[in-house]
Parts: C-alpha cells; structure tokens; sequence
C-alpha cells in the first residue's frame, strides 16, 4: 500500500487561498517529498503524517516554487529529533544551491546526501520499499519529473512448496524473503515465490511542454500528478512561451500513457476557477480531476496473497 498526498496545486507564487504544489508519499513509514517552496512545512503539518518519516526530498527544479521553503522544512525535521540521513535528489546544481539556501540552517542534526541528476535523468534508484525514476523535460531551466513505485512482495505459491516437499513451518520466512538451512537442505524463497509483480507507480510532473518521452515514462501509472498551468485552449502561445502545459495536453498524456487517474495541479495565478475548465481535460481523459489542498488517494495493491501460519 501507498499512500498519495497533493499538498496543494498552486503555481508561481503562494496566495492566501492557495499554497505551491508538492507531493508526499508514504510507504511502509517511510516518505518521499516531491519539491517544496514557500509554506510547504505548514502543509505537512496539517497532514499529520509527521516530519520525521520525510527520508528523500525530491526537486523537479530550481525556481523559488519548487524549493524556496527547504531551509525552514530541514530545521524543522532537525527539531522533531531526526538523526538518519536524509537524501536530495535533483537536477545539476543541487549540492550548491542547498549550500546557499542552508546559510540560515547551518546546523542540522543528521547528514545530507546529495543525488544530483545528469541529463539522461535516473534509472532505478532504490530506497527501502520505493523505486524512483526521473526524465529530463522541457522547462526553462533543467527540471526533471518522477516516477515512484511501490515494490510488491512475490506471491507464495502453495503448490510449489507442497511439490518442493518444504516444510509448512517453514513458509511465512521463505514468503518474506529468508533462506533456511536445515542440515542437508537448503530452502530459498525462488522455490516458493512467483515471479515479480506489478507494484504501485505514481508520476509527477510540473513546469514543461510535452515531450514524447513522458508517454512511455507514466506508462499504466495508477496516479499521474500533472501541471495544467492554463485551463483554456487558447493560452497556448502563453504555454510555448513560458514552456508549461495546458488542461488539454496534460490530459492528452494520460490517455496516450494509459494512465488509471489525472490529477491536474501547478494552476496559473490567474486561473481563478480551475473547475470550470476541468471539462476540457476529461473531453481527452475523462478520469481527470483538480487537485487540491491535501488530496489524499490510497493506492492498495491487487490481489495481495499472504500466507499465515
């Protein structure tokens, strides 16, 4: 299981009524961060899931939206009694930039480690249950989006142990991965256990045109968290020019990467009402929906098989 929050789905500059886009996901008391401008400590804090969980902080890019609130979330952090690492991860330059911005937070009580990104992007980065990916899109200044799956246990098959003559005492260990030797034998979970599963997959994307790589990259995405800076089809000059997406693009990636849901975030300052133009979006993909201020999902794996003694 993971759990999805939209901490909120502003763009540009805070408002009164509407805090800067950023996204949490909790696994197995673990959470990643995706970006953090001004006031996103505030929302973590409504959320009630805790700070001190927060082990990966991942950036789509530079600009003050997306990271000008991490010094007051690392001190924070530091304050709820932190002391494991905690890991960045973002497009070249992270390492100086933090560097600047933690000038005002220059003692934290656990380490930094720094992934900074080429541009062929990440492949595969493994932290405890997660699996994050990041692709190099078209913004401005080097961005990045990301993809984060859930890994799921293999399935234990019963047959498979009967007909391998393992003993049942021995079944919940291989299940969750523990190889057993017993005198002469020697019992691995592969004699037990199917083949990998289909985990869990999440896609975030904010401040880029569409790029035909982002098809293949949401690919059969459970939740895709998209930017629709602009509602209405006839911003698009506005959209080339400022390299962002509309309503209508972000919705036509979802069908083509067939993904299950569309969640639209990173609105435009001007863009009041964001509802009224949801229609544009589901006339291309009709599971499309607005983001809001702490949207949660929970995705639940299907068809999860666990055996107890």
């Amino acid at each position: 299981m993971m759990n999805i929050c939209l901490l909120a789905a502003g763009g540009m500059m805070p408002l009164p009524n509407r805090y800067l886009t950023a996204m949490v996901a909790s696994c197995n008391g673990s959470m990643i961060l995706v970006d953090c401008g001004e006031g996103t400590q505030i929302l973590l804090k409504k959320l009630k899931w805790g700070l001190k969980a927060i082990d990966v902080i991942c950036f789509t890019h530079y600009h003050a939206d997306h990271i000008a609130g991490l010094p007051g979330l690392l001190s924070t952090v530091g304050n709820s009694d932190r002391k494991e690492p905690l890991t960045l991860i973002g497009p070249k330059g992270l390492k100086e930039i933090v560097k600047g911005l933690t000038v005002i937070t220059p003692e934290l009580p656990y380490d930094i480690n720094f992934v900074e990104l080429s541009e062929e992007g990440m492949k595969d980065y493994i932290h405890k249950d997660y699996v994050i990916n990041a692709l190099q899109v078209d913004h401005s200044i080097d961005c990045m989006a990301y993809s984060i799956e859930a890994r799921r246990k293999r399935k234990f098959d019963k047959n498979r142990a009967k007909d391998e003559n393992i003993p049942m005492k021995y079944w919940n260990r291989l299940q969750k991965g523990e190889t057993i030797k017993e005198e002469n034998h020697i019992f691995t979970p592969d004699r037990v256990l199917s083949e990998e599963r289909k985990g869990l997959k999440v896609c975030y994307c904010t401040d880029t045109r569409p790029v035909s790589e982002l098809v293949e990259f949401i690919k059969e995405a459970d939740l895709f968290i998209c930017e629709g800076m602009y509602g209405d089809d006839s911003y698009i000059q506005r959209a080339l020019d400022t390299k962002h997406m509309l309503f209508s693009e972000a919705a036509s990636l979802s069908k083509e990467g067939k993904v299950k849901e569309l969640w639209l975030t990173h609105f435009s300052p001007s863009l009041y009402n964001p509802e009224e133009f949801l229609y544009v979006a589901q006339s291309k993909f009709e599971n499309s929906v607005i983001g809001k201020e702490l949207m949660i999902k929970e995705l639940k794996f299907e068809n999860e098989d666990i055996y107890t003694e």
